[in-house]
């Protein structure tokens, strides 16, 4: 900004940096904390465990954006729950900062919930731990107040020098932006604890709060009135009073917003009530809309990217309605175009009276109005409303606000967003679909079509759509990345079972991007970080989702080998061959061969069931060869993929190639451990039935030799206890392989039933573990033999995995991303 000032007489006109611009210039976390020391005139403080210390504020400082402010702070009051344990002098209020962001709190707030010491800390403020993480963020969550640096610069500073000043922190102003949000939350938290008020009478109720400063009236002439009763908030509407409930959700409601509002806008606050309909979910049809507390997690991140004003700036183009719950929210509906695939869906809002300002249209976004080419010609279906037709032509500023369908299109009828079930199943294959030559795999997928229509229709909108995330880092989707011409401005992820009747336990992201013109290219992002909120629509983290090339992925690490002319035995399962002959892989060995591996997808969604040894060629796509050269990095790969527990929110997380060359002890860890997982289908087995023959299945995986365990017959192959005899195992690998031995000597003392041998395949003595643990079980089930038991064994197997677990990550095989 330009400041003039006279200076002895002389005129002098100087630029002055901003924070943001500074912020922007940082290299370091030092930078960082010395750009907003300066930027906030901080005199007397100092730089130590606890990143700015002043005698009013502590701060907690970090020198990129990535980190969510939930995060911090569970780090920051790390601190202050030290000096609560050691009786020290705490600030007033508690601050984090990093190069996009900045949130307040005051102390006292959360004194009396740290007090309480029910927090599972970690070893430093920097290592904490997710309980603490999630504990933090449920109690925090209404007491900070967050700035965008980019665009709430001045409001931060003021808020903090005001606060320090005068010892409280300025609340949210209630506006017409936000006045169908605020509404929203004051019934959940004030409206339902008014005992005996009817619902239809919540709006008369809120103005009288809102329009009054905690003591007076700033607007005369309500129906209803604000009345204090013994000390207590009551309202009065009729000649009759209502009291309060439960006054905590008072109490907390009123310490986030400001009341009253601001004068200007009073008289239209009271002209936007016909915009508080009460909602209900259930008035909603389909399994899969989108919940109400999302839809208001997304409007807060709207306000925060978009600026507090968006509603008024930006019209909103939702062409996925459905029955029009992700407009609910918005304050003034004129502003809003919805269009649906479905007719239904549009008598529903005309009977629910769901935002009837709107303008409402059917249309069929991935078919009408396309040409062959592509291109879109509205005088199609003349469909669209020329009042739209406009803005677009105008370059007016367009927000696509979508939570289109999810689904590939060879699998349509599992929709989501827009409505759902078989009346989706003709979007199946679209005009959209046809026009995408070079897109690949991510060209059957319906929301990237809407994706992609929209880019090329308005390529100056911002986008804010609901999705999965498989088009920010699946390695299918690349050709979409190369071609996406927009720039992430933020984001949350949520449950996928937020979404009511959806299978699965995944991250459904909320993602806003403003585009460009393909002449006006974007930097390929590369990361993306977003906020983390659970099916509760509550905050728990953050997350950082990455884009890197194939050649990263943990399947070009691993050396393949080429079959040789040798005939094998397809197998699906352990000892099941292929079901047929048509299009099966695995009818080859390869040279020095051992077996197979099933090592399907890239990701933690795949992997966890798509890893497995077996003892022939896998006989389905993503499936290699398993040799006596690479059976140490099918070991690792194993080990790797199935280790590692499977959470939602890194369902798409992909395995990549480590970093360098990796530890022996590691690497034989992972080998130990993956031979004893229930993945590890080798087995042995005589006569099996394929194509016109029968084959005999050699099992090179047994880990011990036959005087080990108590064979009495050679073992085919002794590979694998030849190549366990030449490593120098850790601890925690040699007392699995002797817990697993124990499971093994104690397979050989007893011959089982005709039954059980035939239908597992045992006539062979170089029994496979698949074979082993399974049998065991048996005996264990049928009460005729001694019980055997799998404690100590399980434990070993938890240990060892518990040993590399860390390394994952520290090998580079995952990226850290919370």
């Amino acid at each position: 900004m330009s400041i003039n000032l006279y200076h002895r007489g002389i005129r002098r006109n100087f630029r002055v940096a901003t924070l943001y611009e500074a912020l922007k210039q940082v290299k370091t976390e030092e930078d960082v904390k010395d750009a907003y020391i300066k930027a906030l005139g901080l005199k007397a403080h100092t730089k130590g465990l606890i990143d700015i210390q002043t005698d009013e504020v502590w701060f907690e400082a970090k020198h990129t954006g990535k980190h969510s402010t939930y995060a911090q702070f569970t780090q920051l009051l790390h601190y202050v729950q030290v000096a609560i344990n050691n009786g020290e002098k705490l600030p007033a209020f508690l601050a984090v900062i990093d190069t996009e962001k900045a949130a307040i709190m005051k102390t006292a707030d959360v004194v009396p919930f740290l007090a309480k010491k029910t927090v599972k800390w970690g070893k430093s403020a920097s290592q904490y731990t997710q309980d603490a993480l999630e504990a933090i963020s449920a109690h925090i969550g209404t007491y900070f107040v967050s700035f965008r640096i980019a665009t709430h610069e001045k409001e931060f500073i003021e808020t903090l020098k005001a606060a320090i000043k005068s010892g409280d922190i300025i609340r949210i102003q209630i506006t017409p932006a936000n006045l169908k949000q605020v509404y929203d939350k004051w019934v959940a938290m004030i409206g339902r604890e008014i005992k005996d008020a009817k619902e239809e009478d919540y709006a008369l109720l809120f103005y009288a709060d809102v329009m009054n400063d905690g003591k007076v009236e700033t607007y005369h002439g309500l129906p209803a009135r604000l009345a204090w009763i013994s000390n207590a908030p009551a309202f009065i509407l009729n000649g009759v009073v209502f009291e309060l409930g439960n006054k905590e959700g008072y109490r907390r409601f009123w310490a986030i917003y400001h009341r009253p509002p601001e004068a200007e806008h009073r008289d239209y606050l009271l002209e936007r009530r016909d915009s508080l309909i009460p909602l209900d979910e259930r008035m909603f049809k389909g399994a899969y809309y989108t919940p109400l507390s999302v839809v208001d997690k997304a409007y807060d991140k709207l306000s925060e990217l978009l600026g507090a004003n968006w509603q008024k700036e930006y019209l909103v183009w939702d062409m996925c309605c459905g029955v029009g719950n992700l407009e609910v929210k918005h304050s003034n509906h004129r502003r809003i175009f919805m269009s649906t695939l479905d007719e239904p869906d549009l008598r529903m809002m005309q009977t629910t009276k769901t935002c009837a300002a709107a303008v409402r249209f059917q249309y069929d976004y991935l078919n009408d109005d396309l040409a062959e080419d592509g291109s879109i010609d509205y005088t199609l279906t003349n469909k669209v409303p020329h009042a739209l037709r406009q803005a677009i032509a105008d370059g007016k500023k367009i927000l696509a606000l979508i939570n289109p369908p999810y689904a590939e299109s060879t699998n349509a009828d599992n929709t989501m967003g827009d409505g759902g079930g078989d009346s989706k199943k003709e979007v199946a294959s679209t005009m959209m679909g046809k026009s995408m030559a070079g897109y690949g795999y991510a060209a059957r997928e319906l929301y990237i079509q809407f994706l992609v229509r929209i880019a090329r229709e308005m390529p100056n909108a911002t986008v804010a759509c609901f999705s999965k995330m498989k088009h920010i880092n699946a390695p299918n989707f690349a050709p979409f990345r190369e071609r996406w011409n927009g720039k992430y401005l933020g984001g949350f992820v949520v449950h996928s079972k937020a979404f009511e009747g959806l299978a699965g336990n995944f991250p459904i992201g909320f993602l806003l991007w403003k585009l460009e013109p393909q002449i006006k290219p974007v930097p390929r992002f590369v990361e993306i970080a977003t906020d983390v909120i659970d099916k509760n629509a509550r905050p728990i983290g953050t997350k950082t989702f990455y884009a890197l090339p194939s050649s990263r992925l943990l399947g070009e690490w691993i050396k393949r080998v080429s079959p040789n002319d040798e005939d094998a035995l397809p197998l699906g399962h352990a000892f099941w061959p292929a079901k047929g002959t048509k299009d099966v892989r695995g009818k080859k060995w390869a040279d020095d061969a051992i077996g197979g591996m099933i090592c399907k997808g890239s990701d933690l969604q795949n992997a966890p069931d798509s890893t497995a040894f077996l003892s022939s060629p896998y006989c389905s796509a993503g499936g290699l060869y398993v040799t006596r050269q690479n059976i140490d990095q099918a070991g690792v790969v194993f080990a790797v993929r199935r280790v590692m527990p499977k959470r939602w929110v890194h369902d798409r997380d992909q395995f990549l190639a480590p970093l360098g060359p990796l530890p022996q002890e590691f690497i034989d860890d992972c080998l130990v451990w993956a031979l004893f997982d229930i993945r590890n289908y080798s087995a042995s087995a005589n006569g099996l039935q394929w194509n016109g023959r029968s084959w005999n299945l050699v099992n090179h995986f047994v880990p011990y030799t036959e005087d080990q365990v108590g064979a009495s017959e050679r073992f085919e192959s002794d590979f694998m206890s030849q190549h366990l005899a030449t490593k120098a195992l850790s601890p925690a690998a040699q007392s699995l392989l002797e817990e697993g031995r124990k499971l093994w000597s104690a397979y050989f003392e007893h011959i089982d039933p005709h039954t059980v041998r035939a239908e597992w395949h045992l006539e062979r003595p170089d029994v496979g573990w698949y074979q082993v643990r399974n049998v065991l079980k048996i005996r264990n089930a049928s009460g005729d033999y001694a019980p055997i038991s799998f404690d100590a064994f399980e434990k070993a197997h938890d240990s060892l995995g518990e040993k590399i677990r860390p390394d994952v990550y520290a090998h580079g095989f995952l990226m850290r991303s919370d």
